[in-house]
């Protein structure tokens, strides 16, 4: 599923979506193709799914135009043990 067709079938709310397809292009990681896991109803719920996603899965708002992950490098962390 393409993200035009999420948003138009979950108009302004969130969703928690499986990754199928995705590029990288000026450190940002676009998401071509989709699949809906369930549609969200609070923000509270969004933040609990998003805590539970797996690898290949994401919780957005169908409110953005499109769908990417920002890519950030994180220099400096170190595990203690």
């Amino acid at each position: 599923m393409k993200w035009e067709d999420v948003r138009k079938n979950y108009p302004n709310q969130w969703v928690k979506i499986n990754i199928i397809k995705r590029h990288t292009q000026d450190g940002k990681e676009y998401i071509d193709e989709m699949d809906v896991i369930c549609p969200i109803i609070s923000d509270l719920e969004a933040g609990r799914e998003l805590v539970k996603s797996k690898e290949n899965e994401v919780v957005y708002h169908t409110s953005h135009e499109e769908i990417y992950l920002e890519i950030r490098n994180v220099f400096g962390f170190r595990m203690v043990k």
